[in-house]
This record gives C-alpha cells, structure tokens and sequence, in this order.
C-alpha cells in the first residue's frame, strides 16, 4: 500500500474505510518494510499530524498482534522496476519479496508492474474494493 493510499486510509473522510475494515477483521493482509514504514512516519504527520501517525501506528500494532497480518519483509535487492519515480522502489520491492498480488495505488509510476514479469500488479482501491471485498 503506498503512502498516498495510507494517508487516505486514515485521513479524516476515511475514504476507503473498507480496506482499514477488511484489515481488522483479518481479511486483508498489508506488508511493510522498515523503509516503508519510515516513510509512513515521516508523511503523515506532516500532511496529518502526529496523532494521526500515532493512530496509524497502533492500528497496525494492533492487528498485526491479533491477525498476524502485518507482513514485515526486509528486502536484500533491489528490483529497480520504476525508473520515474525510484523512492517508489521501496514498496515494489517488499511487495515482490512477499509475494504479493497487488500494490494498492493510485500513483501512476507503479504501472510498469503491468509488464514488468513479476507478480504484484498495481491497483487503484476503489478497484480493489470493489472486485475483492
């Protein structure tokens, strides 16, 4: 899940209340890196506060604990697969090393997943509500 999408998340319309639900109820897994969540610490405060970030935090802590559905990874490569926008690297990679099916996003840099040969696709969440919850 990029930032972009994590901010709206938990921003204050909640505009994708479905996937924080699938979440908690343990549907839905999310996985972070430490970069990943270095960046999450770092944007939302500054675009939402710190006790957004705070919210964030324990709501991950918190399923992650009940569900086991926070996947941490740490990736030792670098994949390289988005050359416009490389900081986005980071969510690519982690979701490769998971093997994940999706990369929840709205940021267009992420379509070259589309063709790239490995397995994490990009999808819009309004998309991804609506074909898998």
């Amino acid at each position: 899940m990029d930032t972009n999408v994590l901010l709206q998340l938990y921003g204050t319309t909640q505009s994708y209340y479905q996937i924080t639900d699938a979440l908690q109820q343990g549907r839905l897994e999310i996985a972070v890196s430490n970069e990943i969540l270095l960046e999450y610490e770092e944007t939302l405060p500054r675009l939402s506060g710190q006790r957004r970030w705070e919210m964030v935090w324990r709501f991950l802590d918190g399923v992650s604990r009940l569900h086991n559905n926070v996947l941490y990874a740490e990736p030792h490569f670098r994949f390289a697969v988005i050359s416009e926008d490389p900081d986005d690297n980071k969510f690519v990679d982690c979701a490769i090393v998971v093997q994940a099916d999706y990369i929840l996003t709205s940021d267009h840099h992420f379509d070259v997943l589309q063709t790239s040969g490995y397995r994490p696709k990009p999808i819009h969440p309004q998309k991804f509500i609506a074909s898998h919850l």
